[in-house]
């Protein structure tokens, strides 16, 4: 039995070996990453622990090149002994669509295989796969050892484990149409068109015009027998939509989080605290204007924990110049006053798990590029970094007697795989080498963590890919510099395939996390309130200055891209900036907020950052002031639009705009348009196109034509490739 699934050492120690001794060994030797291995590279994910917390079970997905089918994945599933004392065992060899991993109360692994569900014993290796004619009605949830002891897809167990809470939706009923004669319904049937009178007629992804989300049903609360049969009892069946159910420890009370004006399209959603006992007694906790979600219980039935994040129908109506902030919450259950947990941490918890002994509830939370695992006490709230390194923690698993836990790592220079480690950070061991064709293959190119002072002095985190092969004596190279969507989201420690392709072919590669991104507090989340574009795009502008001083970086060969907010970015700077950039490459980027407005699925940001909707003077002055349509006149950069036809979240006519002024003032710009895709663009087909085309238009402007090759040595001919 080989120890290479065993790292048993502290946990800081093991950290800063596998981010810089790694690191650099990635890149020597070993040859440079291609576009083919695009669907070579698998992803590792979903770990979750046995009950008995003696088995860790995960998936492996693999892109297909199907001539068929443009995203065709395949599912893996993988388990392996939490000890790591023996490497992983593949769940059904051979087999490419294993899906639904979950563990049952007895310790045996349930999955579905060809639509059939299917059990293992992972106790008992040697013994065949059993099919069963129905899923087991114990199914844990993929949270391990998690909240809601035996959640599954029918709701939370009851702490006596004779029932379970399920949500329902009630009957729906629907006039018929109905019609003056034949002639009229001949008419009628015959128009191709669409009708609609709601609000919210278009969401990105779905058909056009969108259901009316208003004719959704209401949801009920029952109570059903574990055990099967019959017994139905009905706890809510109001006009809500109650979602979040979780049972108190005495098993006479539910938590839940609903809004009674659900089907006001003019309000923005805003769910509250209620109870139910089992009885049928409904009692609404909160009614203030804030957002409510995650309640629990704490195990010894004193506290309900819930977080609590501002509304957005209260920063509408107060004028507030920021989103406020997202904090973990217990309220006594007997009565008395709330206390904020998290009042005195400036960062965003996720998910709650309370331990055992109700000392301290435990969480996940991005910090700056990182993403670790947290813990507050109770009832005092102080908070406690538990992992710490750079990385980040994803998919993290709690057993269920709060002793281990197992996770993924997300890293720079390699794929992620899964670890264990002690509720301590402690101990930590890695359990899978899933890549190892592909590392001891391909020379990753390593990411240099950096930080540099924004023009009025804040401190911003970037990282900085090296290109394959790195010489400093070869240089000055050519950069691309990357900025994220969100706003409110985060770059860091995480593989990205996009950037090693691009460093593949002898790029520097600069990601920064601007002011708006997530990890670094409230003040610095909403610091472009009101002005997207300007202290964010000075940020990066900082940085791309900050990185020329240090790396031998040819500033005329400098290019920008984004996606999203990544893609206004990229429009906002060639537009601020026009002697900056030698290219740039905008993906779904927005130049007109004001034709943005109602055109899109995600109004909110005008009306809450932008201070409202067009029609308001100063938020019509905010929208012009800060659209890059606005400053279209001062462009000089060759540019690359790339937009979904059917892109809901920045409609495809904000690329168009773009792209129709940059073309009609004579500045070099092409257009790729994916039809049918929406925002995020899917498919594998799609994702290559797109990376080989991007390639080419850096290798046009940011490349001399004598150098212009790809990684494979083919030479390109500077212009894009259909």
């Amino acid at each position: 039995m080989s120890n290479r699934f065993r790292v048993v050492l502290p946990f800081a120690v093991v950290i800063c070996l596998s981010a810089v001794t790694l690191a650099q060994q990635s890149s020597a030797g070993g040859r440079a990453l291609t576009i083919e291995d695009y669907y070579r590279i698998r992803n590792v994910g979903s770990p979750s622990i046995s009950p008995n917390g003696r088995w860790v079970a995960f998936t492996v997905t693999t892109r297909v090149e199907d001539e068929k089918d443009a995203n065709r994945t395949a599912s893996e599933g993988w388990y392996v002994p939490i000890d790591g004392t023996a490497p992983p065992r593949s769940i059904a060899p051979g087999q490419e669509d294993v899906t639904n991993l979950r563990w049952l109360d007895d310790n045996r692994l349930q999955y579905s295989r060809d639509r059939q569900p299917w059990t293992l014993d992972p106790e008992n290796p040697a013994a065949a796969p059993v099919k069963v004619d129905a899923p087991d009605a114990n199914a844990r949830g993929g949270r391990g050892g998690g909240r809601g002891r035996g959640a599954g897809p029918a709701g939370p167990l009851s702490p006596d484990g004779r029932w379970r809470a399920e949500l329902r939706n009630t009957a729906v009923t629907r006039d018929e149409p109905r019609y003056a004669n034949d002639f009229e319904k001949r008419h009628y049937e015959r128009f191709e068109g669409a009708i609609f009178d709601w609000k919210d007629f278009q969401r990105d992804g779905q058909p056009f015009p969108a259901p009316d989300p208003r004719t959704r049903p209401a949801v009920q609360i029952v109570l059903t027998s574990a055990a099967g049969g019959d017994d139905v009892k009905t706890l809510v069946d109001g006009d809500l939509r109650p979602g979040g159910v979780s049972w108190h420890p005495n098993g006479q009370m539910l938590a839940f989080v609903a809004d009674p004006e659900w089907r006001d399209e003019i309000r923005y959603e805003q769910p509250d605290l209620w109870t139910v006992t089992v009885d049928g007694t409904v009692s609404r906790l909160t009614n203030d204007g804030y957002v409510y979600s995650d309640p629990q219980f704490s195990p010894d039935g004193k506290y309900l924990s819930y977080t609590r994040t501002f509304g957005t129908n209260m920063i509408i109506e107060q004028k507030l110049n920021h989103g406020g902030s997202r904090d973990l919450y217990i309220r006594p259950v007997t009565g008395g006053e709330p206390v904020n947990l998290t009042a005195r941490w400036d960062l965003e918890p996720g998910s709650a798990q309370w331990s055992p002994d109700s000392r301290f509830i435990y969480f996940t939370a991005a910090t700056g590029g990182e993403s670790h695992l947290f813990r507050t006490s109770v009832p005092a709230g102080v908070v406690e970094q538990v992992t710490k390194g750079p990385r980040r923690l994803n998919g993290l698993s709690i057993d269920r007697s709060f002793s281990k836990i197992v996770y993924t790592v997300g890293v720079h220079h390699e794929p992620p795989d899964v670890y264990s480690a002690d509720i301590d950070g402690s101990n930590e061991r890695r359990l899978t080498e899933m890549h190892t064709d592909i590392t001891s293959e391909i020379a990753f190119s390593r990411a240099e963590r950096l930080t540099w002072a924004s023009t009025d002095g804040t401190r911003i985190e970037g990282w900085l890919m090296y290109p394959f092969n790195y010489d400093p004596a070869r240089g000055p190279y050519p950069m691309i510099v990357t900025s994220h969507g969100g706003p409110h989201s985060a770059t860091g420690y995480s593989f990205d395939f996009k950037d090693q392709y691009f460093a593949a072919n002898g790029y520097f590669v600069l990601d920064t996390n601007f002011r708006s991104s997530t990890g670094y507090g409230d003040a610095f989340k909403w610091a472009t309130w009101g002005a997207w574009g300007t202290k964010d795009g000075q940020d990066v502008m900082s940085g791309v200055d900050s990185v020329l001083k240090r790396f031998p970086i040819d500033p005329k060969r400098v290019g920008h891209m984004g996606h999203s907010y990544g893609g206004f970015m990229t429009n906002w700077l060639i537009t601020q900036y026009p002697d900056r950039f030698a290219a740039a490459i905008s993906g779904a980027g927005i130049s007109n907020w004001v034709s943005d407005y109602g055109t899109a699925d995600i109004y909110r940001t005008k009306e809450t950052e932008f201070f409202g909707p067009p029609w308001d003077p100063k938020a019509r002055e905010i929208m012009i002031r800060q659209s890059p349509l606005t400053y279209a006149a001062r462009v000089k950069t060759p540019t690359l639009f790339i937009h979904g036809e059917e892109d809901h979240r920045v409609p495809f006519g904000e690329g168009e705009q773009m792209y129709f002024a940059l073309r009609r003032r004579g500045v070099p710009a092409k257009m790729i348009m994916y039809k049918g895709q929406p925002h995020g663009i899917r498919g594998h087909w799609n994702n290559v196109h797109r990376m080989l085309n991007e390639l080419a238009w850096w290798e046009q402007y940011l490349k001399p034509p004598a150098t212009s090759t790809t990684s494979s040595g083919q030479v390109l001919s500077g212009g894009i490739r259909q």
